[in-house]
């Protein structure tokens, strides 16, 4: 990491894993990345907002998804950095990467509910993964974040 950057806070934020009836992962493709890397939904935390809240409100903003229900608050805060050629870039510089409290939810919906056209679009598709398909498909920079999810959505489908 850039000595410039090394201060800089890390940036509270929430993940959440969307399963379908098939216990199948939502995923979408992010609009301002121009290679196949998808991801689950996820962002920032409003200052004095509740992380559970926070991650309602986002997975609606990115999907229209309202249709939930917890399944599991993933234990601890998973954290990782952004890389070199993205910090003093992404977050307008304030943060070098993100600090997230992830839930694990059960879409109880149907798919037309899902919406990626919002008001802020963030993804250009979306499409279910089986759960061993989320490491494949994620930013390298992530992929230990996405290792740990699927370790604990693994041991609650053995349940």
């Amino acid at each position: 990491m850039k000595d410039k950057y090394k201060n800089l806070p890390l940036r509270n934020g929430v993940g959440i894993v969307v399963l379908n009836k098939e216990n199948k992962i939502f995923v979408a493709k992010r609009i301002d990345n121009k290679k196949n890397f998808w991801q689950m939904p996820q962002g920032g935390v409003d200052k004095g907002e509740d992380f559970y809240e926070a991650a309602l409100r986002e997975l609606y903003e990115e999907t229209s998804i309202k249709s939930v229900s917890l399944i599991k608050k993933i234990d601890g805060l998973l954290t990782y950095h952004l890389p070199d050629e993205l910090l003093g870039i992404i977050w307008r510089g304030k943060f070098k990467g993100q600090e997230q409290q992830w839930y694990i939810m059960r879409f109880n919906g149907e798919e037309k509910e899902i919406n990626i056209k919002t008001k802020h679009p963030e993804f250009l598709e979306w499409k279910w993964v089986d759960i061993d398909e989320i490491t494949k498909l994620v930013v390298t920079f992530k992929l230990h974040v996405y290792e740990k999810i699927q370790k604990e959505i693994k041991k609650i489908l053995v349940n």
